[in-house]
């Protein structure tokens, strides 16, 4: 499929995409959607709030036969409210439905479905006990992850994971309270943390708790913290040079690297006098002084220097 030329430099790979998708919540998505790939779990995938696309792309590579992917943003549309607008016009001025596409059509033949608008119209355009996947990245606003995490709820079918970004961030305490809210008085059971995500599920955490556990204690590329908090088993991860899992380069990665611009600086004009040192530029003076000078005067200045000399 062709890509309509865009503002945008195609990305030759998935690091040249913008956004925030670290090593560690990739290997976390490629290891949780692989998992539920290997137990016959089938049902679609849903990303809400995409930015660039960066997570999105690589998500999208698990939509199997038979299963919808659908992601939902504003884009360039309207808030639906002035909190919403404020951050919308912060964090995301440069974000446009057309460098999203672009993006993902660098890696895909297709793109997902759609939803340009406010999370809000998830719940009317997502079905319940549907999807097996559930990334929210939208809003950092409390009612509004709040109202998010409820629509997750609804779209999960049995054995489905939802992914919480910015949980933990300082600049997005909404999502904080919002998500471990949900933990304490909504029923969703930690799976994991990573630095910047919650995974977790309505279902029992300790099967796909004790999976990743065995996988992670086999490698050495990643910190573990295991700890209780309020009946919850918290796992922490952290990268510990962690590589990214294997990922295709992008339909663009054969085009040669932009030659990047070189600053020459100016030759000097070979017409154009060079400035005379300024200690020079004092002895002509001293001279042409002492020229001028009656010769009496003259004669005492040459003995004076006739002396220090």
């Amino acid at each position: 499929m062709t890509v309509a030329p865009g503002t945008i430099r195609p990305p030759r790979r998935l690091d040249d995409v913008p956004g925030w998708f670290p090593v560690l919540d990739q290997t976390l998505f490629e290891w949780l959607l692989n998992r539920q790939e290997s137990l016959g779990i089938r049902g679609d995938l849903l990303e809400v709030g995409v930015y660039m696309g960066k997570s999105a792309i690589f998500t999208g590579r698990h939509l199997r036969d038979g299963e919808r992917y659908t992601v939902c943003d504003l884009f360039e549309g309207d808030a639906p409210d002035g909190a919403n607008r404020a951050e919308s016009a912060k964090s995301y001025s440069a974000l446009t439905r057309r460098a999203f596409e672009e993006n993902y059509l660098a890696f895909h033949d297709e793109l997902p479905r759609v939803l340009q608008g406010p999370s809000s119209i998830v719940p009317d355009e997502v079905a319940p006990n549907s999807c097996r996947f559930v990334h929210v990245d939208a809003s950092h606003l409390y009612e509004h992850v709040y109202d998010d995490i409820g629509a997750a709820h609804d779209a999960l079918l049995p054995g489905g994971v939802v992914v919480l970004d910015d949980f933990r961030s300082e600049h997005t305490p909404g999502v904080s309270v919002a998500a471990w809210e949900a933990v304490l008085n909504r029923g969703l059971n930690p799976i994991c943390l990573s630095t910047q995500k919650l995974y977790g599920t309505w279902e029992d955490p300790e099967p796909v708790q004790e999976e990743l556990l065995a996988m992670v204690r086999g490698r050495t590329d990643c910190h573990l913290s295991v700890q209780e908090a309020a009946g919850h088993r918290i796992v922490r991860l952290k990268s510990k040079g962690m590589q990214a899992p294997p990922f295709p380069a992008s339909r663009y990665a054969s085009e040669p690297e932009p030659a990047a611009a070189v600053s020459t600086p100016a030759s000097p004009s070979a017409s154009a006098p060079k400035p005379a040192p300024a200690r020079s530029s004092r002895s002509r003076a001293r001279r042409l002084a002492v020229d001028l000078l009656p010769p009496i005067v003259t004669r005492a200045v040459r003995r004076a220097r006739a002396d220090r000399a």
